[in-house]
């Protein structure tokens, strides 16, 4: 009654943790820098938010759109940043 179950649980640790991490011996992936995106989160006041809101309304985008253009045009690549 006190025998402990030989299965494997859901959450087991591998048996060799390198060969778990490595995983496949295959070739690494060429990744593409632009399909990834960065959350930046920032502090505004209710009342600048709602401007935000309503330019960006005004315009036919949406805030995300609106605010990834501004930062583009303020924070241009410079030579030698990846693409």
């Amino acid at each position: 009654m006190t025998e402990r179950s030989t299965r494997r649980g859901f959450a087991a640790r591998p048996a060799d943790p390198d060969r778990w991490i490595r995983g496949a011996d295959t070739a690494p992936r060429t990744i593409d820098a632009s399909a990834f995106t960065a959350r930046l989160t920032i502090d505004v006041t209710p009342e600048l938010r709602g401007r935000i809101k309503i330019a960006a309304f005004g315009r036919g985008v949406t805030v995300a759109d609106m605010l990834r253009a501004l930062l583009a045009r303020e924070f241009p690549p410079t030579e030698g940043d990846p693409s």
